[in-house]
Formats: C-alpha cells, structure tokens, sequence
C-alpha cells in the first residue's frame, strides 16, 4: 500500500502527460512558454479571479505575494504554528516576525477567535493556512482584517480545490497561494506553485517580482527573485487539471469512508477530521488523533500501512523559530496526538478497510 498513489493517476493520464512534455520538447519555450499562459487562464477560471500568477513552488508564492505586499523587517506577521515550515520562514526570511496564534481544537487551522488580541501597531498582515485540506473561517478573518485594514494571505498549500462557503480556496483573500508539490491535491512532476489575487496591481507588482523585479526586458523596476514555472510542468499541470473535478469528488467520498468506518470500528478510541459544515474539504492528509501514537505507528507499518505526521513540532519549538513568547496549549497537544494515514484519489475500498480494521486491532490490543 502506498501512503499517496501518484502511479494509478499518472496510468490514467500518461498518454496525455507524454504528448504535452513533446509538445513542450517541440517548440523548446522552456520558461514562459504557451502552456504558462494557458495553466495561468484556467487556474484563474477556476477559482474564480481575475489573476493567477504561475510560480516556481508554493513558498515562493509565500514570498512573492509578501514582498508585493511590502512586508519586511520590523512587520509583524499573524500565523498559525501548526504548519509546514514555509509559512514561518518566509516570514522571517523578509525579516518579519511571526506572531503565532492558536490553533482551533476542531479543525486544527488558526483559532479566528484570537486573532484580534494578537494585533499590534506593528502588524502588517494575517497568513491563515488552509491545513490538511479543508479553509480556515475566512469570513472571521476577513471581518477581523476589514476593520484593522489589513491585507490577508491565504497559504493554501494544502487546499487548492476546497471550498468556502461555494468560494474556492484562493479567492477568499488578498492573495491565494497554491502549493503544486507532486503529493498535493493539484500536483505537478516537480516543484510548482501560484499566486491568485483580483487585486489588478498586486498581480503586476506578483509578476515582476517572480521574473527578477522585470517590468520590461532588461527594465528592473524593483527587486525580485528567479520564481517562474518552467513550462514542462504548466503542461503537465494542465492535463491533470481534466482530472481534477474527478479526484476532487473522490478524496471526498474517500475521506467521509474513512470516517463511517473509524466510526463503526472504533469511535471511541480514534478522533477522526471535523470538517466545518461551510467547507467542502479535498482531504490533502486524512490525519487522525490518537494516544500512543508511536506504538499504532509502527504497528501499522509492520503490517506494511504507512503513516506520517504533520505535524510533531510546532513551529514556535522549532530551532530555527524557537520562542517562548506565545501561548499555544492546543498546538503543542495535537502535535503530539496526529497522524496521517494513506489517503489519495484512487485509494481502494478493500485498502481502507484494511487501515481501519488494523487500526482497531491493534488499539484493543493495547488497552
């Protein structure tokens, strides 16, 4: 079994994916070639804006949309420490601080209750992340940053394809930012990312920073970085977006699955995804919470189950962020309790069933 299975998807579409690398091969446009543009005009379709900004990985879109907001040294940042490591480090990359707020016990995205205690003179933006899938209560956010006037960056690594309340993710903000690392819901064969906005100026100042700070060739108007797409992936990305309602509708059934049998197996011993009635989530991690994680861990993996967890150390006790100046009781509880169980689109009945099954087994066995 395979935690994700990019092999099935890639069986379906490979006749398709080979055509649009030759096609690539061809016409030898390597960086901003057709595809860059076409992938750009359906992302934006898709989501529902006006712009896509097609990058080079989801933390550079982290960054590009940062530094088109002007944020740097001195700006405090609102964030949530329970998320991959990015989100953190871009911040302090410009030199900006993070300011972590807890987490929500239920959906383990940022709690939008405390967000505005947390606003100082200082602060400059808030970075909701999107985790395992499902949106953060952007509209408690969106209020909240309305009436302090601040911008809001959505880092929707995880959430590319969800909803809000009928809006998709990425268009629920200043600036949406897609993660198209190969394991995600919309994932390239390589690194990939984009920025999404209807903010008309934030998307030229987006696509000047991503091409060096270049408004025209060789016309540096402000400082940039080397953050294209190479066209290789556009391409790819465009077949598997053909697909994508498909898997879309297939990580939901799969997770709701998953969670009628945890249900039926073992309600008591396994806390399965709460999933907000306003969200309609694309279930980038099945994670659970559980006690003597280690012990089902590698339990599962000698039967050949794989799991993961995201994430076992909040950002704030991490070396690089190491602070003692917030307090975060439910974001150092979950790291300790989640794991993340085999969970993509063309996961089989008879596999889950097996997860679930063992799950249990081994749990009775340690009472």
């Amino acid at each position: 079994m395979k935690f994700i299975d990019l092999e099935k998807q890639q069986l379906e579409i490979r006749s398709e994916i080979d055509e649009a690398i030759k096609n690539v091969l061809d016409h030898k446009r390597f960086i901003l070639g057709p595809e860059v543009y076409e992938l750009e005009e359906t992302l934006a379709n898709y989501v529902g804006v006006n712009h896509c900004i097609s990058v080079s990985s989801g933390t550079d879109a982290l960054l590009i949309a940062m530094m088109s907001l002007g944020i740097g040294k001195g700006d405090e940042v609102i964030t949530t420490p329970f998320t991959f490591v990015s989100t953190s480090e871009m911040i302090v990359l410009l030199g900006a601080k993070p300011v972590y707020v807890d987490i929500d016990p239920a959906t383990y995205n940022i709690d939008a209750t405390k967000i505005e205690s947390a606003i100082t003179s200082q602060t400059k933006l808030i970075i909701p992340v999107s985790l395992f899938g499902q949106c953060s209560d952007m509209e408690k956010i969106n209020q909240i940053a309305s009436k302090y006037s601040l911008p809001v960056v959505e880092d929707a690594a995880q959430s590319f394809g969800a909803t809000f309340k009928g809006t998709h993710s990425c268009a629920l903000s200043t600036f949406g930012c897609a993660s198209f690392f190969p394991s995600k819901p919309l994932g390239c064969y390589g690194d990939g990312g984009a920025l999404f906005t209807n903010d008309d100026n934030l998307a030229k100042i987006a696509k000047e920073i991503r091409a060096h700070g270049q408004e025209k060739r060789y016309y540096h108007s402000r400082i940039g970085i080397n953050g294209r797409i190479d066209t290789i992936q556009a391409a790819i990305l465009l077949v598997k977006m053909k697909v994508f309602d498909k898997e879309v509708r297939l990580r939901k059934e799969i997770g709701a699955r998953y969670t009628d049998l945890f249900n039926e197996y073992c309600p008591d011993d396994i806390i399965t995804p709460f999933i907000d009635r306003r969200n309609v989530s694309v279930y980038a991690q099945y994670t659970i919470q559980v006690s003597n994680r280690h012990e089902l861990m590698s339990q599962l993996n000698s039967y050949d189950i794989p799991t993961s967890v995201h994430y076992p150390l909040p950002l704030n006790k991490q070396p690089a962020f190491a602070t003692e100046d917030f307090k975060l009781d439910v974001s150092s509880l979950v790291s300790e309790k989640v794991m993340s169980l085999p969970m993509h689109p063309y996961l089989s009945e008879s596999d889950q069933n097996n997860v679930v099954k063992k799950c249990s087994e081994i749990i009775k066995g340690m009472v």
